[in-house]
Parts: C-alpha cells; sequence; structure tokens
C-alpha cells in the first residue's frame, strides 16, 4: 500500500512540475474553504448496515477527521435511501458501512448533488437527478455527543433538545440510538442548535436527568444510577502526556516530515499528508511533539515522495527512530547511542537518481496545449488509485 501511495505522489510531483512551467496556471496547495453543501443519497445492498461516507477533494484534504467518515442518515419520506451533505470540494468519495468492514471503490463524483445505487462493492451506479421524493434535505451543522454508560444499560440512545423553547432534535422518545465505538463509547450526532441532552437505555427506562451543555464535541459519562460527569475533552486522551519524536533520516530525504495518528479508529494528528515538518533537536535528531495517544507513525521526505511503512509505537513514551530507508528502520524508547548520519542505501539513491531524471525531463518539455493536455490524462490516470491511497493514508490499517 505505502509504495502505491508513494507511486502516486511521484507521479503528483511530475505532473505539479509540468503545470509550473506555464505562467498562468497555478495549482493550489489545499483545496479552498468554502461553506457550500451538496447531499448525496445512497442505496445500500441488504447486508450493509449503517453506511458512512468519506470523502475528499483532488489535492487530497479530507472532509472528515477519521475513517469511516460522516455517518449517512436513513430519509424517513424514502425508505432505502440514506443521505448525508459534504463540502462540494469532496467529488472523490468511498461509501462504508458494517463500521468501515465494506466499501465502494473510489467513487469520481461531478457537480452538485448525486444519488448513488450500490448492488455490490464494485458495482455502482452514479445519478445526478433526483432520484428521491419531497424537497432536499436543508444542511444542519451537528456536534458529537459521546457516552460511555454502566454496564447495565442496553442500547443507549440520545435525546436532545433546544431550550427553553423546547425544539426537540429527533422525531420521537428515546431519540437517536447511539453507535459503539472504541474503548466502551457510544457516540450520535445532534443539530448544533440544541442545548440539552438526556443519555437513555433500556429504550427509554433508564436515563439521566436534563443534561445542560454548549453546542460542542462532548464526552458523559454516566453511572448505574444515572448520575453523569461530562468533558469538553476526551478524557482518554487527555490523562496522556504528550510524546516527542526523535528521528534520524536519511541524508538525501529533504525537509522531513512526521505523519502521525492512531489506530484503529484512524484519529489523525495532522489534518493533511505529508504531515507536518520536523525539527532541529539536541545531538543531530529531528524532532517533533504530539499527542501521547499517537501509537503509529510515517516518516517522509522530498515532500512525501520517499516515506517509511507503517511504524507501530508504544503510546506515552518519546520514542527515538534511526531510518536507513523506507523499509529499515530501528525504533528505540531511549536515545542511543552515537548519532551518527544515516546514509542512503542504494535502493534509495536510484529512486532518487530516476526522480532527477524525470524532473529533467520535465523542466525540458514546453509550455504548449500537448503538454497540458497530457499532464491531465496522467493525472487522470493516477486518481483510479488516489481514493484508496487517501483512505487508507486516514484508516491506517
Amino acid at each position: 500500500m505505502k509504495q502505491l501511495k508513494k507511486q502516486i505522489v511521484r507521479w503528483t510531483m511530475a505532473i505539479a512540475m509540468i503545470f509550473s512551467m506555464i505562467p498562468w496556471m497555478t495549482i493550489p496547495a489545499q483545496a479552498e474553504e468554502s461553506n457550500e453543501k451538496v447531499v448525496v443519497y445512497t442505496q445500500i445492498p441488504e447486508d450493509w448496515e449503517n453506511p458512512c461516507i468519506w470523502a475528499w477533494d483532488a489535492d487530497g484534504n479530507n472532509a472528515f477527521d477519521a475513517w469511516p467518515g460522516e455517518e449517512m442518515e436513513a430519509d424517513a419520506a424514502n425508505e432505502g435511501w440514506y443521505y448525508c451533505h459534504i463540502p462540494a470540494s469532496t467529488n472523490h468519495i468511498i461509501i462504508n458501512a458494517n463500521k468501515g468492514d465494506v466499501q465502494t471503490d473510489e467513487i469520481v463524483l461531478e457537480s452538485g448533488n448525486a444519488w448513488v445505487t450500490i448492488s455490490a462493492p464494485d458495482q455502482v451506479e452514479v445519478q445526478t437527478e433526483q432520484q428521491t421524493e419531497g424537497d432536499l434535505p436543508e444542511y444542519v451543522a451537528k456536534f458529537a455527543v459521546h457516552a460511555k454508560v454502566d454496564e447495565s444499560w442496553e442500547t443507549p440512545h440520545l435525546w436532545a433538545w433546544s431550550a427553553p423553547d423546547g425544539t426537540n432534535a429527533f422525531d420521537a422518545w428515546p431519540g437517536k440510538e447511539m453507535t459503539e465505538g472504541e474503548n466502551g463509547w457510544y457516540t450520535a450526532k445532534a443539530p448544533e442548535f440544541v442545548n440539552s441532552i438526556i443519555i437513555n437505555g433500556q429504550n427509554g427506562e433508564v436515563q439521566t436527568e436534563d443534561i445542560s451543555i454548549d453546542a460542542a464535541e462532548i464526552w458523559v459519562t454516566v453511572d448505574k444510577d444515572g448520575k453523569y460527569d461530562f468533558s469538553y475533552v476526551d478524557p482518554d486522551k487527555a490523562a496522556v502526556e504528550d510524546i516527542t519524536v526523535h528521528v534520524q533520516a536519511p541524508a538525501d530525504w529533504a525537509e522531513p516530515n512526521l505523519w502521525a495518528w492512531s489506530a484503529p479508529d484512524g484519529t489523525n494528528v495532522f489534518s493533511t499528508w505529508p504531515g507536518e515538518a520536523l525539527e532541529e533537536g539536541e545531538n543531530g535528531w529531528l524532532t517533533k511533539t504530539i499527542p501521547g495517544w499517537v501509537n503509529s507513525i510515517i516518516v517522509n521526505g522530498n515532500e512525501g515522495s520517499v516515506q517509511t511503512s507503517d511504524i507501530s509505537i508504544e503510546t506515552g513514551k518519546d520514542v527515538w527512530l534511526q531510518v536507513q530507508d523506507a523499509e529499515n528502520f530501528t525504533v528505540s524508547y531511549e536515545e542511543p547511542e552515537g548519532t551518527a548520519t544515516v546514509e542512503p542505501t542504494e535502493e534509495t539513491k536510484t529512486e532518487v537518481t530516476q526522480e532527477t531524471a524525470v524532473a529533467e525531463e520535465n523542466k525540458e518539455t514546453k509550455s504548449s496545449a500537448a503538454p497540458i493536455a497530457g499532464a491531465v490524462v496522467a493525472l487522470a490516470a493516477v486518481a483510479g488509485g488516489c481514493g484508496y491511497a487517501v483512505k487508507k493514508k486516514n484508516k491506517n490499517n
């Protein structure tokens, strides 16, 4: 998988070089922020449950923080259809279900709303003409409510409303069923207009009192009797102190970066690949301080075109990483003796030489209509693999 990602980045760099020689055309480093939303509807196979959507733009910027993305809602007015709003700029999607265990291939959308019918992961039909009855749902911003309840509470639900006017977020008590996640937490989302919630179980037979909150991601812990406490910071992550990653990278890996995440939930520390630059530290080490809950990292260089494979690390511990090449590295939890510069391997030297040759060849390309078309075709050829690469980078199996 990492070799695939490496090839994609190389193609992207080569194409960017071609476009950079055309004075009237620029490639944005990051997709412009936009409040414009489109709605994506889907029909899924019978054995798919709780569909989610993962979305990203042409530059690899993700719409959501972690795999499997945003939960799609059942449309009560159109049986069998689920929907979700995504940023209009994120026209690359993957629809998945069963907690991300089943998924489509990458789907590239046209501009505007879309109706996606899934017969099998590799059998997908996309239509831009409305396939549902009635008005399309308006976009409503939401926030996540996480709850950890006593083990005697079954099937936790979220009830939410706006006080004092009493506008309810859900049609009927006990509200929205919460989805079980990692470490005993259940999650559901509520619209941002609410300021009051109740966590309940056993189809509403047991519950907390009314809980007044701000409209922000929140973690609620509930005991057997319904007594509760809450925080706007994830208690599991807040309890772990930050750590420092120390790196010695090959001498020919220019401007090394760090990519970091939590597996298997896929929560990324940085918003876009290749992560953030490592900084000069003591004794010849490059360093970066990251949250202590991180358990997976990648070191990369040359704008992400060379990189290690996924590296598993222990949570809550400073780490020293000596990288020989993409597949060879040493992990320590105490500073090793000596700080000798890591020399590139023959394989890495060959790769860099090949990349240099491509760059030199591109420099000789004239800015005419033919090279532009060629670059677009090359980008389209790569795009077929980009969806899986982006998804994989963020899911980080």
